[in-house]
């Protein structure tokens, strides 16, 4: 029973800190201040009462709709509120209440926001990525399982590799394929988790984007140049090693043998 309620409890708070997330994703791209104006309503600009900003509560209270003008909220303001809790509740079954906790949910918030925002309006935000590069690199002095030595690895592997893969491509087909923004993105993956997640983050990306965009083209029928955000899959890949990478790449490994 206890544990039910510690688990509710820290699911709540991470719903809490989504909130926060949805401004940070709405604000930034139109560099707007994140701790003002209070929150409102983007259609009548209506400032959102306390009681109806309670994460995910008052979204199925209200209906989707804005108490003032009855315009939709999007449902991508839950959804982002229920991922950061439940990301929140995983952090807290796989590290505890410890430093692990605090640091690996700093770095699941970061991955959100510039998730949503690539997906948005194909950036990814200096102001997220570049001071993550340097905070997860510090970091790692303090976590007993990365080495600072790992971090820097991982750093320079990270941003490194990909920006030989978008030289290399602009080089044979005279287009921009791979976002500076990318780069830096990959870099801050490697100095949070080390030089053996930028492997598994860069083949998990590339495989997710291929089977998930490929499968979007086709049913909008797009052409094979269309632009696809490649850092959701490269968040999608950082969070898959960070709950799962032993167990998945041990799997992988071992298939094909008796």
């Amino acid at each position: 029973m206890v544990e039910g309620f510690t688990l509710l409890f820290v699911f709540l708070l991470g719903c809490c800190v989504g909130s926060f997330l949805n401004v940070c994703i709405y604000r930034l791209p139109q560099d707007l201040s994140i701790i003002a104006p209070r929150s409102y309503c983007p259609q009548c600009r209506a400032p959102i009462h306390g009681y109806d900003n309670i994460p995910p509560v008052s979204y199925v209270l209200l209906r989707g709709k804005c108490r003032n003008c009855g315009a939709k909220i999007s449902w991508r303001y839950p959804l982002v509120e229920a991922l950061s809790g439940g990301f929140a509740v995983a952090l807290f079954v796989k590290c505890g209440f410890g430093f692990g906790f605090f640091s690996y949910s700093a770095f699941t918030a970061a991955l959100l926001v510039i998730t949503f925002i690539d997906l948005d309006h194909r950036i990814i935000p200096d102001l997220i990525s570049l001071p993550g590069i340097g905070i997860g690199f510090l970091l790692s002095v303090f976590e007993p399982s990365l080495s600072v030595r790992d971090s820097l690895i991982g750093l320079v592997a990270g941003g490194g590799s990909l920006y030989l893969v978008a030289v290399a491509y602009e080089a044979l087909t005279k287009r921009e394929g791979m976002g500076g923004g990318d780069v830096k993105l990959l870099a801050m993956i490697g100095a949070w988790l080390g030089w053996k997640a930028v492997l598994f983050t860069i083949f998990f990306a590339s495989l997710s984007g291929t089977i998930i965009g490929g499968g979007a083209m086709l049913a909008q029928k797009q052409g094979r140049h269309s632009a696809i955000p490649f850092g959701p899959f490269l968040a999608f890949g950082a969070l898959a090693y960070l709950f799962f990478g032993p167990q998945l790449i041990d799997w992988y490994l071992n298939l094909g043998k008796p």
